[in-house]
């Protein structure tokens, strides 16, 4: 299966660590870019806003998804919000739903008012942690 991994950029150590296990079970995943030269922790968010504009950050990652079977949202814990899903994440559920792509997140559904009801409506399937349950 072709796997599209996606979540806050911030957490791409994590991510790298879901592809190389995704791969060792003999799939393929394809990675969001991390930009070189942007502190994504940075509170002022011009350079990463930039560099979304500058190489079309969003729209590389929606022809990822395009062209996969399946995408994985890596979301973790960031600050106070337990198995975080950002605004670009979502994005790329919604466009993933649209397209019939199975949606996987790795951790369950974070009780972020703004977005849960509409996770709840897209039915991810949910990994609990445990990569081996994708099929």
């Amino acid at each position: 299966m072709t796997i599209t991994i996606c979540g806050s950029i911030k957490f791409f150590e994590q991510m790298l660590e879901a592809k190389n296990k995704l791969e060792h079970m003999g799939h393929v995943v394809i990675m969001p870019v991390k930009a070189k030269g942007v502190d994504y922790w940075s509170k002022d968010n011009t350079s990463r806003v930039e560099a979304k504009k500058k190489f079309e950050l969003i729209s590389e990652h929606m022809d990822k998804i395009e062209k996969s079977d399946a995408i994985l949202v890596v979301n973790i814990t960031k600050g106070e919000i337990e198995n975080y899903i950002g605004a670009n994440t979502f994005l790329e559920i919604g466009f993933a739903h649209h397209l019939d792509k199975k949606i996987y997140l790795l951790n369950a559904i974070p009780n972020q008012k703004y977005i849960e009801d509409e996770i709840l409506t897209v039915e991810p399937i949910v990994l609990n942690g445990n990569l081996t349950n994708i099929a």
